[in-house]
């Protein structure tokens, strides 16, 4: 896990926030990702640092946050 400190938006990056976020803002991340890294930014920040995961980590992570979030987990 790295932090990337000149985290300027790339042209290149697709960025896309969950479908839980609302358009009202607030605390909101954006997922841009590529074929060996997961790019996460705060979505109130797009020029700002951004955290720089492997995809196998951002995969652990999703699926450990869903099962938070479920009721039944």
């Amino acid at each position: 896990m790295s932090i990337d400190e000149f985290g300027w938006a790339s042209p290149e990056m697709t960025w896309s926030k969950s479908s839980y976020s609302s358009g009202a803002g607030g605390e909101c991340v954006e997922v841009a990702t590529s074929n060996a890294t997961v790019h996460i930014r705060d979505s109130k920040d797009p020029v700002g640092p951004r955290l720089t995961v492997d995809p196998a980590a951002w995969a652990s992570f999703v699926r450990l946050a869903a099962n938070q979030a479920s009721p039944l987990a």
